[in-house]
């Protein structure tokens, strides 16, 4: 077995741990590898003292790790992996909880001591750093970014693309009436949301205020 993590910049260096520590786990019999992938031609040659390969060195058979902050670029790999037949999958650090019954797409990276906890539905590559959680009856687009402690509580809905800031705070909606964070919104660190994001929008403070809007795509 051989993890292929995807990135080599922050979060990728955090992630492949992750993928050492899951094979001491599971595969003392047969030991798998952990490289990096990277698609610049002045890539190194190692990273924290791990190889870095580039795209066209990924097999069938290893288990891609989309690892960059970026959620464009997590898509746009993600399809590119598809197109290639490669198959992008998940990695959970052994302290995460996983509660009553969820759905989690394909691609999740959960990092140390995340909670999801009842009937929370999450799309394609979300990634939740570490002490972050997802409360009851959430839903979650594809490629949704929590940063470390970011606190989502019950019945709020999360567009594709948002971006949860560190240490901020979802406060929670209403059965039927979620909080809704918008498309690509980014909700900054320590927020306190109590009121809907509209999308590509970047909020702040407590309570949270629109301060600018972003792009769209």
């Amino acid at each position: 077995m051989r993890f292929a993590i995807y990135g080599t910049g922050g979060f990728g260096r955090e992630v492949a741990p992750l993928a050492i520590d899951y094979l001491k786990r599971h595969t003392a019999d047969a030991p798998g590898s952990v490289v990096y992938v990277d698609d610049a031609e002045d890539r190194p040659e190692t990273v924290n003292d791990l190889p870095v390969v580039g795209f066209d060195a990924l097999t069938q058979n290893d288990r891609i790790i989309l690892a960059m902050a970026d959620s464009r670029v997590r898509e746009k790999l993600d399809k590119r992996c598809s197109a290639a037949g490669l198959v992008v999958s998940a990695i959970s650090a052994p302290t995460v909880r996983i509660l009553g019954p969820n759905e989690i797409g394909s691609g999740a990276v959960l990092c140390d001591f995340v909670t999801i906890t009842a009937n929370a539905k999450i799309g394609r590559g979300f990634q939740a750093n570490i002490y972050s959680y997802v409360a009851h009856d959430c839903e979650i687009g594809d490629y949704v970014t929590f940063a470390p402690q970011a606190a989502c509580n019950g019945n709020v809905r999360i567009e594709n693309h948002a971006y949860i800031g560190t240490g901020a705070k979802l406060i929670q909606g209403k059965s039927g009436r979620p909080l809704v964070i918008g498309e690509g919104a980014l909700v900054g660190m320590g927020a306190v949301v109590t009121k809907p994001v509209e999308p590509y929008t970047v909020v702040a403070g407590n309570p949270a205020r629109a301060i600018r809007k972003l792009r769209a795509p």
